[in-house]
């Protein structure tokens, strides 16, 4: 919005035409989203305070937890307000990355707001069925695979490439619709798992979103894809902006949350900010980075799907409880040194991620 207006005003003054610099507009993104969240957070726990709209905690849970029943929850609405205004003031919006992204984020934020207002707002324990919640998880998820497979332009578009390989690039056809199905819908799950204890979710997914806006600048610029031998994706290098506005709402948003948590995102946000990462990395190519640097929440959903099966084939549990974040405190380990250990191990699979751009 606000760089067609400077486009505009270029032909009065040539300084407008810096807001022409992805760089540039990523940082304002960045700024705009904190702002936001730092203007709008207080009023926004105030509010649900008021209303009661607290966080119920389960019986079953770690005894630790007791003390946060009644916590503020639904404050992932405010990190999806703060990126949806900061992307529309920022971002390039004839790219038609940004609206998928965008619009998918929104897509799966509306599912975590009707599952968290049916349990907090009119008091039904079980929220929205699981089967109504994967449905339109599922709905929501083959839409966007489907639309970003006809509208590709490009082989590159549908291809898996491989990290640290350069130049292999697998052609997969419509399996394209299955993983990017898959990477979207798996990756909003994920992320709601992990999203177990205070400010646990939310960095590494800021992290995350970061590195993914370097992959997306990366390939959207000729002269670094080049470089760096990597495909080049008209008009992906957008993307970045929206990462950048969700690293600024996240951090807002973690002012609060981190711990002892004045509010908690709930499953409007982690959902949305789940289905983000996977759409981000489906348009940037880089769905395999992302099962590495999102290791974390691999490793969350994985420790529950081995606990769930290990219980049913043989009445054994693996772990002490899961999803893994919560064995660890029933080892005794402190709430703060979960998250913060949680927090290094993102760091490093950051990087490794990261590393993949050179090391080809």
């Amino acid at each position: 919005m606000l760089m067609s207006l400077a486009e505009y005003l270029t032909q009065y003054h040539s300084g407008f035409a810096v807001f022409q610099y992805i760089t540039l507009r990523a940082i304002l993104g960045v700024l705009t989203a904190l702002m936001i969240s730092f203007i709008v957070g207080p009023v926004m726990i105030r509010k649900l305070s008021q209303y009661k709209v607290g966080q119920p905690i389960r019986e079953l849970g770690p005894e630790t937890h007791f003390s946060k029943a009644g916590t503020p929850t639904m404050g992932g609405a405010l990190i999806l307000v703060a990126i949806a205004v900061s992307t529309l003031l920022w971002a390039n919006l004839e790219s038609r990355y940004v609206w998928v992204v965008l619009l998918t984020t929104l897509a799966f934020g509306v599912i975590g707001f009707y599952d968290d207002y049916r349990k907090l707002v009119l008091q039904d324990p079980k929220g929205m069925s699981s089967k109504a919640k994967y449905f339109w998880q599922s709905l929501f998820g083959m839409v966007v695979a489907v639309y970003l497979y006809k509208s590709a332009v490009s082989p590159v578009e549908t291809q898996l490439f491989v990290p640290f390989f350069k130049d292999v690039a697998i052609d997969m056809g419509l399996m394209f619709v299955v993983l990017t199905y898959f990477v979207v819908v798996g990756t909003s799950n994920a992320v709601n798992l992990t999203d177990g204890l205070d400010g646990l979710a939310i960095l590494p997914t800021v992290m995350v979103a970061g590195a993914l806006g370097v992959f997306a600048y990366a390939h959207g610029h000729t002269g670094f894809a080049e470089y760096l031998g990597i495909p080049y994706i008209a008009g992906v290098g957008e993307v970045m902006i929206f990462c950048a506005t969700i690293c600024g709402a996240g951090l807002g948003f973690l002012w609060f949350n981190t711990y002892p948590a004045q509010v908690f995102m709930g499953d409007v946000g982690a959902l949305a900010l789940g289905a983000a990462l996977g759409i981000v990395a489906v348009v940037v190519r880089q769905e395999l980075v992302l099962l590495i640097m999102g290791g974390v929440f691999v490793m969350e959903t994985v420790s529950v799907i081995l606990q769930v099966v290990s219980y049913k084939l043989t009445g054994r549990r693996i772990f002490r409880m899961a999803p893994l974040h919560h064995h660890f405190e029933l080892k005794g380990w402190p709430e703060p040194r979960v998250i913060v250990r949680f927090w290094i191990v993102t760091v490093i699979l950051v990087l490794v991620g990261l590393a993949t751009l050179k090391l080809r």
